[in-house]
């Protein structure tokens, strides 16, 4: 949910206006709003890129992820490995556009470990694909777009790690 949003329904439960304060973080999200577009239109249109970046430096770290046997051994498995990436590349737009890490946690990391462990896929795996996501994506941002990106990513992670 994004802060405004996040702010009028506090402030309609509550029956009163908004807080200064309230007002003042709408204030600043409004003005990080060309930024958080221009990261998640970047993230959008080098999805490609990005996914195809990040699963080779994963099989590079991880070879036995697409050995015979591995969890992304052979065509279908693989291709099923870079729509999570995808995916998760996607939820992190989400977030950067609302602002908020709500998309991430409601729409991506409610049972993410359940499922990927009824899946048998290694979460620690999936935790090592989300970095290298993120390298792969910082590399095409400036520093400051950079470091605004970032902590979605590591909200990933570190949700997963837990």
């Amino acid at each position: 949910m994004s802060v405004v949003s996040q702010v009028i329904l506090n402030a309609d439960d509550e029956l009163r206006y908004p807080t200064s304060g309230e007002l003042k973080g709408i204030e600043n999200f409004l003005k990080t709003g060309n930024q958080r577009m221009r990261i998640a239109q970047t993230l959008a249109d080098n999805e490609k890129k990005i996914v195809s970046q990040a699963s080779s430096s994963l099989w590079k770290i991880r070879p036995d992820f697409i050995a015979k046997g591995g969890n992304a051994y052979g065509q279908k498995q693989r291709a099923l490995c870079l729509r999570d990436y995808g995916w998760y590349l996607r939820l992190i737009t989400y977030s950067l556009i609302a602002g908020d890490k709500d998309p991430i946690e409601n729409i991506g990391l409610i049972g993410v470990r359940e499922m990927y462990n009824a899946l048998d896929v290694p979460v620690p795996g999936m935790v090592e694909a989300i970095r290298c996501l993120k390298d792969a994506s910082l590399k095409l941002m400036s520093e400051e777009d950079a470091a605004e990106a970032a902590p979605y990513f590591d909200y990933i992670i570190q949700a997963m790690s837990s």
